[in-house]
């Protein structure tokens, strides 16, 4: 992922299909502009290509995998970040009409031609950095505003909504990933979020299609794969770190979650079958013309 000097943007290049990596989502839109692509939350798959977008309304532990690249047509993808304050504008400007609530905090939409060419003129503002201090900003608001009037209008909305379900799991989430390395009770989250532990479990499950518990261990895994690549700790050093009393425990929670093992020492970790793709070529995010002329 390649992050722009338009706050709030980022684009994404691969030059082939990719390897599952596991990422921590926060809310964003994710627009493909050729190639396609497979998420996963927990044991439920999304596809999605040049002709549907990824809406993620809570901070989520996906695994991702490019199923759709080449060195011809790499994958190509625009992703922007969902902002609170602007859907809470938008909706006190115009309010959305009611109903339609989803549950999952990932959803998937076709691309309206709305959407695709606004998101185009954000991707255009990289030639003209001189305007983009203006204009990104009213066409970031137009992105938000086509998602709020789109057929995932109700997930987007309860990112404004202050007292929607999903404003309760969204607090849970914040204090599990401050506090991930600690050991908690959901009765102890309940009373942090303002909820009965019964509802809080419906709620967070119904949202992140896992308890709180297994939403730790996710945020716990991809908290110590990021020491072992990144600051070249080792496993049983990275099982510490993140909350793990034995290194038999992370090794058992690594394999459940992955079927994978962590392999690795000081000078030169991996987490096996994890790595990014990094072979790729420079970033030239160039828009088709089949999205370009919509």
């Amino acid at each position: 992922m390649f992050d722009t000097a338009v706050p709030g943007m980022a684009l994404i290049r691969q030059g082939q299909p990719t390897e599952r990596i596991p990422v921590l989502h926060q809310p964003a839109v994710c627009i493909i502009a050729q190639g396609a692509k497979v998420v996963m939350l927990g044991e439920e798959t999304y596809r999605y290509d040049a002709a549907s977008h990824l809406v993620v309304s809570v901070d989520l532990p996906l695994t991702g995998q490019v199923t759709e690249a080449s060195t011809e047509r790499p994958y190509l993808c625009l992703r922007i970040d969902l902002e609170p304050a602007v859907l809470i504008d938008l909706m006190a400007a115009r309010p959305p009409a009611p109903g339609g609530e989803g549950s999952r905090g990932v959803h998937l939409s076709r691309t309206t031609p709305e959407l695709a060419d606004a998101a185009v003129r954000m991707v255009r503002l990289l030639d003209n950095p001189g305007h983009a201090a203006v204009l990104a900003p009213l066409i970031r608001r137009e992105i938000h505003y086509w998602l709020l009037t789109g057929d995932q209008a109700g997930v987007v909305r309860q990112i404004g909504a202050p007292d929607s379900r999903l404003s309760h799991v969204t607090r849970a989430i914040a204090w599990i990933r401050d506090n991930y390395d600690r050991p908690f009770s959901i009765e102890a989250l309940a009373r942090e979020v303002g909820m009965s532990p019964s509802a809080l479990h419906q709620h967070f499950k119904a949202v992140t299609a896992m308890s709180p518990l297994q939403y730790q261990k996710q945020i716990r895994l991809q908290e110590a794969r990021r020491l072992m690549l990144s600051e070249a700790c080792d496993a049983q050093g990275a099982g510490f770190q993140v909350g793990y009393d034995s290194p038999s425990q992370f090794r058992e929670n690594t394999s459940a979650c992955s079927g994978r093992r962590p392999h690795g020492t000081r000078r030169g970790c991996a987490w096996k079958g994890c790595r990014p793709q990094s072979s790729d070529p420079p970033l030239n995010f160039a828009v088709p013309d089949h999205i370009r002329c919509v």
